[in-house]
C-alpha cells in the first residue's frame, strides 16, 4: 500500500508544473495622464502600466490589467474583482484601515495651478474656487486647510482641467506630476504653477487587499530589483526627464 500511495504521489508531482505562472489582475484608472490613460487605438497606457508590466515580469507573472473608475476602485479590490491596484494611488492612514500597500513606487508633491495671467497664490485659496479630483489627497488637503474655499470635487482629473480652461474654477490642485504633462499640452499652455508646493510627502504604492501581506512584499522585492537593475529609470524617461522615485 505504501508503494502504492507513493507511486501515485510522485505521478502527481511529475503532472504538476513546479515554476507555473500565477495570475495577478491589476486595476488602474485610465484617466490620469501620464501615469495611466486610453490611447486612441482604445489600449491602457502610461507611467503605471509600464511599471505594473515591468513588476509583473520580474515575479514572473502573467498580468491582466482591467480599468476601473476611482470611486469604486478600492471596493473592487476588496470585492475580489482583482487582486491589486497600480493607479498612483497615495499611502494615507485612512486608505491603511482597508488595504495594505507595498513599499513606494515614487513620491509625489500637491501643487497649485492657475491661468499665467492671474494673481492667484496659495494664499488666495480661501474663497476662491478650487477644483481637485474626488477622493485624493488634493481633495483632502483643500477640505481640511481651506474648508472657506469653493472646493469643487470632480470624478477624472481631466474634467477638473476642463473646468479650469472654461473659467468655471479659479485654480486646481492636482498632483504635481499629472501637472506637470497637462501644462506641456497645448491645453494648458496658458497655465502655471503657483506658488511652492503645498504638500511633498505624498508616497505612491501598489495596494492590495488587506490580509494579503505575501503578495504586497512580492511587489515591494520586485520594486526594489527593478530599481536596481536600470528597469525603473528606463520606464522613468519615457516620461519624465528627472527622476520621480
Amino acid at each position: 500500500m505504501f508503494r502504492q500511495l507513493s507511486a501515485m504521489l510522485i505521478g502527481v508531482l511529475l503532472a504538476t508544473p513546479v515554476f507555473a505562472q500565477d495570475t495577478i489582475r491589476i486595476a488602474t484608472e485610465g484617466a490620469y495622464p501620464p501615469f495611466n490613460f486610453i490611447d486612441a487605438s482604445g489600449e491602457v497606457k502610461g507611467f503605471d502600466v509600464e511599471i505594473a508590466n515591468a513588476l509583473c515580469e520580474e515575479m514572473d507573472a502573467n498580468c491582466e490589467l482591467v480599468t476601473q473608475n476611482w470611486d469604486g476602485i478600492i471596493p473592487g479590490l476588496i470585492a475580489g474583482r482583482y487582486d491589486a491596484i497600480i493607479a498612483s494611488m497615495s499611502i494615507t492612514p485612512e486608505r491603511q484601515e482597508a488595504v495594505s500597500f507595498s513599499e513606494p513606487y515614487y513620491s509625489n508633491k500637491l501643487q497649485f495651478i492657475a491661468p499665467g495671467d492671474s494673481d492667484f497664490g496659495p494664499g488666495d485659496a480661501a474663497g476662491s474656487a478650487i477644483g481637485a479630483q474626488r477622493a485624493t489627497i488634493a481633495a483632502q488637503w483643500l477640505e481640511e486647510n481651506v474648508p472657506d474655499a469653493d472646493i469643487r470635487l470632480y470624478d477624472t482629473q481631466e474634467n477638473a482641467y476642463l473646468d479650469l480652461e472654461s473659467g468655471r474654477l479659479d485654480a486646481v490642485l492636482a498632483d504635481v506630476y499629472v501637472s506637470y504633462e497637462w501644462l506641456d499640452s497645448d491645453e494648458g499652455a496658458a497655465y502655471e504653477f503657483k506658488g511652492d508646493p503645498v504638500y511633498n510627502d505624498d508616497k505612491i504604492a501598489v495596494a492590495v487587499r488587506k490580509d494579503d501581506q505575501v503578495l504586497a512584499e512580492r511587489f515591494s522585492e520586485a520594486i526594489e530589483a527593478i530599481r536596481a537593475d536600470g528597469t525603473y529609470q528606463a520606464i522613468n524617461g519615457n516620461y519624465f526627464p528627472f527622476d520621480i522615485y
